[in-house]
């Protein structure tokens, strides 16, 4: 790194309220936008193949039920395992420099895809891992996250982190919305690519090859390093041993976890429970998901993360108790009713969960040096900025994981009993657990432990 180097910002005081007023928000907020337009497009080639594996039997693939939720699936879990050394790359190579890199590598899932998907002889163990590919946009999120995480100041953290989530988010609605259209629509023959089965699959990789060039272009000309960030892997592994790394982490499955895979899972749950109905109004569900979650975020700005989040899981509980009814039913309305019901309640979860983390981390770091003076004080600051920065891309990856288990919980349900109810209940008990672990933890009025502040009283 080279101080005269101008991608590299070395004085960065977020803090600072001149600081900020002059000069700060103009440059966060241009790396904000950024960082979105490469999110979004991560995300968008993360879920392709919720949309694509509903297509193959069309289109000639011979695959079962069971293998086509988990091409639907197992980019979750790449996705997840991603988010780990993604999380550390922001802080060890650049926000900016790991924006390009990110970028740029998601022509592999997209190309390859456009490839195979026209090889209908393709045995199902080389297309799934041609499908695993995507989960290397399933990684942006965490270091996207980790990076706009050190420009903004502690008091907006919670609504930048929901506004670049949601931005990115959003990109499951685009590619449950645009790929459907784009693979079924003959006008449109993207590269002079030829249809299978009269569907142009190859059309879902083809689409995104002019948006990953535009985020990457506006990678490098338009985002920044920040110095303040560096900090080494060693540093930043030290979250692992905090019990809150764990918890929080385990709370978000419930809530990112239940979106990804809701969101993975959700064409696919149409076709199989509902088989006239189009797959085309799937994207409705992300849609609203990712829509809600700033508003989770600016919720827990104003009144807690905990107090939200706690609340929300029992919104979440009932939304899905009012799924199981209806799928029984066979009550389309009624289920997508209470699954769009679902999917808001994922998204304010997703923002107030996330506003929790930065404030847990500064609210522990501030109580070990109380009464140690300014000094001392700024050096917490720093470090929980470095630790809630890690945090949140390690909680990401763990979250994340919902990505996978949901839609192969899905697909084992209906190969054994024909319906998703006995995963749906499955689901239910989960949520019930992370109520109780909210509670328990930040909202419980209770002696301090550990050497930490009162997080109940903190209204973390």
């Amino acid at each position: 790194m080279r101080e005269d180097n101008p991608t590299w910002i070395s004085d960065w005081r977020p803090e600072d309220e001149a600081f900020w007023n002059a000069t700060g928000k103009t440059i966060a907020r241009r790396n904000l936008i950024w960082s979105i337009v490469a999110e979004h497009i991560g995300f968008s080639v993360w879920l392709i193949w919720s949309i694509v594996a509903t297509k193959l039997p069309q289109a000639g693939f011979h695959y079962s039920t069971d293998e086509l939720f988990q091409l639907v699936a197992v980019p979750g879990l790449i996705g997840a395992l991603m988010r780990f050394p993604y999380t550390f790359a922001v802080t060890t190579f650049g926000g900016r420099n790991w924006t390009i890199f990110s970028a740029a590598i998601l022509f592999i899932p997209t190309l390859s895809l456009a490839y195979f998907v026209s090889q209908p002889e393709t045995p199902f163990w080389l297309m799934l891992l041609i499908a695993s590919t995507a989960g290397l946009g399933g990684g942006n999120f965490a270091s996207s996250m980790t990076n706009i995480s050190f420009f903004f100041p502690d008091r907006m953290k919670g609504s930048a982190l929901g506004i670049n989530a949601a931005g990115g988010n959003i990109g499951v609605s685009s590619v449950q919305l645009l790929t459907p259209m784009l693979m079924s629509l003959g006008v449109i023959n993207l590269f002079q690519a030829t249809p299978v089965g009269g569907v142009y699959l190859q059309n879902a990789g083809l689409m995104w090859v002019l948006p990953i060039a535009i985020a990457v272009f506006g990678a490098v000309f338009f985002m920044n390093n920040l110095s303040s960030a560096k900090s080494s892997v060693k540093n930043q592994l030290a979250i692992v041993k905090r019990k809150h790394t764990w918890i929080m982490a385990f709370i978000y499955i419930g809530t990112f976890g239940s979106f990804i895979g809701y969101s993975a899972a959700f064409p696919l749950l149409i076709k199989t429970q509902f088989p006239t109905v189009t797959i085309g109004i799937a994207f409705l569900g992300p849609l609203v998901g990712s829509l809600a979650r700033p508003l989770g975020g600016w919720l827990a700005d104003k009144i807690g993360g905990s107090i939200i989040t706690f609340w929300n899981f029992i919104a979440m509980a009932a939304a899905t108790i009012g799924v199981l009814y209806f799928v029984g039913q066979k009550d389309f309305t009624g289920f997508l009713t209470m699954f769009l019901i679902l999917f808001v309640t994922t998204g304010i979860g997703n923002g107030s969960t996330y506003r929790m983390i930065p404030s847990i981390f500064r609210e522990e770091n501030l109580f070990k040096v109380r009464g140690k003076g300014d000094a001392a004080r700024a050096m917490a600051l720093k470090t929980a900025s470095i630790e809630s920065g890690a945090a949140v891309g390690f909680i990401g990856a763990v979250g994340a994981v919902g990505g996978y288990l949901i839609p192969s919980s899905f697909g084992k349900s209906i190969a054994a009993t024909g319906g998703p109810q006995v995963a749906l209940a499955v689901f239910l008990v989960f949520y019930a657990s992370c109520l109780a672990l909210t509670w328990w933890f930040y909202l419980r009025r209770g002696p301090q432990t550990e050497g930490a502040a009162s997080l109940a009283e903190a209204r973390v």
